[in-house]
């Protein structure tokens, strides 16, 4: 186990980085997991983490790349919503990465 300290906060995270508690998550929280990773959001990175947050109440799963890549294309538009984009954003691995910036679990079908 590790923390992230935003301000004066110390935050838990699992040995793979994600939040372990959910409730921990803010903006703040995620600009500072992807500075861990070496990743500046942009617009297009938030768009994509507000739709994954949504799909987690949804669904209340964190979801593998395919329906990761569905879901997105239904709610922000097929140029959005494809592999290629989310690679992009996500240094290649969309599912996992997302969801950790997201606050979420990691997905369970993940390695």
């Amino acid at each position: 186990m590790s923390t992230l300290t935003v301000g004066a906060r110390n935050i838990a995270l699992d040995k793979d980085g994600y939040l372990l508690e959910l409730s921990d998550w803010s903006e703040e929280v995620a600009n500072a997991l992807a500075d861990r990773e070496q990743l500046e959001l942009t617009e297009e990175h938030w768009e994509v983490l507000t739709v994954l947050r949504a799909f987690y109440q949804e669904f209340e799963l964190s979801p593998a790349t395919r329906p990761l890549i569905k879901y997105t294309a239904l709610k922000l538009g097929p140029e959005k919503g494809n592999s290629m984009h989310l690679n992009r954003l996500f240094k290649g691995t969309p599912a996992k990465l997302a969801a950790k910036l997201a606050g979420l679990p990691k997905p369970t079908n993940c390695i």
